[in-house]
C-alpha cells in the first residue's frame, strides 16, 4: 500500500475520483494502484505528484509500506 500517497491525499483533500479524473481511468483502478494490487505506470505518478502534490518527492509518495511489499 502506498501509505505516504493515502496519508498526504487525504490530508489536502485530494479525492480518488480527483486522480482518476486526472489520469482518464477509473475510480477503482486508482483504489487498486493504491492498494497495491496494481501498480502506477511512471507517467501517471508524475502527473499525480506534479498535479496535485508537487512539494513532495516523487519517492516518497509512490515508495510501497515495507509491511504490504511481498517478503
Amino acid at each position: 500500500m502506498l501509505n505516504n500517497l493515502e496519508e498526504i491525499r487525504k490530508k489536502k483533500n485530494v479525492t480518488l475520483v480527483d486522480m482518476a479524473d486526472l489520469l482518464n481511468v477509473r475510480y477503482q483502478t486508482i483504489a487498486d494502484k493504491i492498494n497495491g494490487t496494481s501498480s502506477f505506470k511512471f507517467s501517471e505518478a508524475l502527473k499525480i505528484q506534479e498535479s496535485f502534490f508537487p512539494e513532495y518527492e516523487l519517492k516518497f509518495l509512490f515508495t510501497p509500506d515495507s509491511s504490504t511489499q511481498p517478503a
